[in-house]
Order: C-alpha cells, then sequence, then structure tokens
C-alpha cells in the first residue's frame, strides 16, 4: 500500500449525476433483465441510495483479499470520484439499461478484474478478481446494504418483496461472473452467507485509509460537505455492530427524530441531484415506463 494522499472529492454530484444519466437509455429496444414491474427498480429509486452505496463499501473492504485487489489496483487515490461516478454508472446500466448494454457493461467489468491480481500483503494471500468468491462478496454486500438501508431510512419491504429483491439480483451476480448456483436467492440465504464469511474478515491498513477518506472525503462543495455527515453517519449507523466494531467506529442510537433528519437531508440531496443535467429527464423517463408497466 502506498502513502500517496488521495484527490479531493470536487465534482462528486456533477460526474455521478452524468454517470446515471448515461445508463437511463432514451428509447429502450427493451427492459433489461429486470424491467419496470420488478422490485430492482423500485429500489434503485430509493432516497436512501447514497447511504447504501457508502455502507455497502464499508462491508466490502473488511474483506482483506477485495480490499487488497483495489487498493493495488485501482485508480481510488489518483480519481476517487472517477471510481465512484464508473461504479454508479455501472450500477444504472444493469438495472435501468437494455440488454445487450448490460451485457456490454459486466463484460468491461469481467475484462478488467482478469488483469486485478496479486497477494495480500497482510494475509500473505493470494487474491484474484475473478475468483466468483470474491465477486460474491462484493455482490452479497451491496444487497444487503440495499436491504439494511431502506428498513432504517425508507420504506421497509415487505418480507415478499425483499426475498424478490434478493432474487431479481441474482443476474446481477451472475453478469460478473459468480455461477448461479453459489448466488443467495433469498433474505434467509443472504443471512447465512454473510455469517459464514465474517471469520473470514477483517480491517486492514488498506480498508482503514479508504474508508477514512469516504467517510470525510475532502474537495466537497460547502453544501454537499455539510450533507455528507449525514450520509456519513447513516452508514455507520446502519452496520451490523460486528461491522462498527471492526473499524472501531462510533455511532450514537437511531432515534425517530434523527432517522427523520436522515430522511430530510436525503431528500435535500436529491434535490441537489435532479438538479444536474438530464437527471430529471432520466427520473421522468423511468417513471413513465414504470406507470404503463402499471397499467399493462
Amino acid at each position: 500500500m502506498t502513502a500517496e494522499p488521495y484527490a479531493t472529492a470536487a465534482g462528486l454530484v456533477e460526474r455521478s449525476a452524468a454517470a446515471y444519466v448515461s445508463g437511463v437509455p432514451e428509447q429502450p429496444a427493451d427492459d433489461g433483465f429486470f424491467g419496470p414491474a420488478s422490485v430492482t427498480w423500485r429500489m434503485s429509486g430509493d432516497l436512501g441510495g447514497p447511504i447504501a452505496g457508502l455502507r455497502s463499501l464499508l462491508m466490502q473492504a473488511l474483506h482483506p483479499l477485495a480490499m487488497a485487489g483495489v487498493d493495488q489496483h485501482s485508480g481510488w487515490r489518483e480519481d476517487p470520484v472517477g471510481r465512484l461516478a464508473a461504479t454508479s454508472g455501472y450500477v444504472t446500466t444493469v438495472s435501468f439499461g437494455e440488454r445487450a448494454a448490460a451485457e456490454r457493461a459486466a463484460a468491461r467489468v469481467r475484462r478488467i478484474h482478469t488483469r486485478v491480481n496479486g497477494v495480500d500483503p497482510i494475509t500473505g494471500r493470494r487474491y484474484d478478481a475473478t475468483d466468483p468468491a470474491l465477486l460474491l462478496w462484493v455482490h452479497a454486500a451491496l444487497v444487503e446494504s440495499a436491504l439494511a438501508v431502506r428498513q432504517a431510512f425508507g420504506t421497509a419491504l415487505s418480507d415478499t418483496d425483499a426475498d424478490r429483491y434478493v432474487a431479481e439480483m441474482v443476474v446481477a451476480a451472475e453478469l460478473v461472473g459468480v455461477p448461479v448456483a453459489i448466488v443467495p436467492a433469498s433474505v434467509a440465504e443472504l443471512d447465512r452467507y454473510m455469517e459464514s464469511v465474517r471469520p473470514e474478515l477483517r480491517r486492514t491498513p488498506a480498508a482503514s485509509e479508504s474508508m477514512a477518506y469516504l467517510l470525510d472525503p475532502p474537495g466537497l462543495d460547502e453544501e454537499v460537505a455539510e450533507i455528507w455527515q449525514d450520509i456519513r453517519y447513516g452508514a455507520v449507523v446502519s452496520l451490523p455492530d460486528w461491522a462498527r466494531e471492526m473499524y472501531g467506529y462510533q455511532a450514537p442510537p437511531l432515534t425517530p427524530g434523527r432517522r427523520e433528519e436522515i430522511r430530510q437531508v436525503l431528500g435535500v440531496l436529491d434535490a441537489v441531484f435532479l438538479g444536474e443535467p438530464g437527471v430529471l429527464e432520466a427520473r421522468q423517463r423511468i417513471g413513465a415506463r414504470v406507470r404503463a408497466a402499471r397499467t399493462a
């Protein structure tokens, strides 16, 4: 791990918005892998998305081999905002894009993964980003975080819809190279999987360094920096107790009043996001397709 400082997070909202717009097709040839009637589309439109995204990164970083791959091969330090925007664009394309576009995006990710391998300096173990076990951890942390944040700060899904969401997400895991047979397809299976991986997890120096940056990124404009304090709190407080203890983070209890404050802040951040070029139009396209699906 190098000691180079990270670049600033200037342009976080602008570049994330541009990536989002690029992932929502204007005249789609098909409904993609999920479609407007799916739970995935409902989850992707949840205001808690920024908290869920940050929480998932906190979870993913606790796997030493996954974190070593990111630390040694990604452009986090040189362009952290670009890395986040690229991830956001990929998720949007897989969620809302045509099947062909989602498959192309996944193929690019798989090609990148073939170059990501090495040795974790902490455990001494070799890692390979094409390893289904590592890919599954990244996938599961993302899905579990989306459900946890929705439960904490949004309108919780019914048990049936939560299971549907986990089952729908199997496709997303398969796209990046995880065999379907090992991907959790229900909330119960997801919970069992997360528990099974816990003995492998630890906070490495790379995890501490990168997550410290994400929790307090330099270079945000004043309005977004203030909002980010609440995003950070939401991500930390929604972590499982064991994950928060691994990091050594402290978080006051989530009271009903504090929960409502976070919800209001998420609304403000979403308004800022909607002010970026093309975002409102992309949302309107999605909304129109959802309404058409309901009518059909």
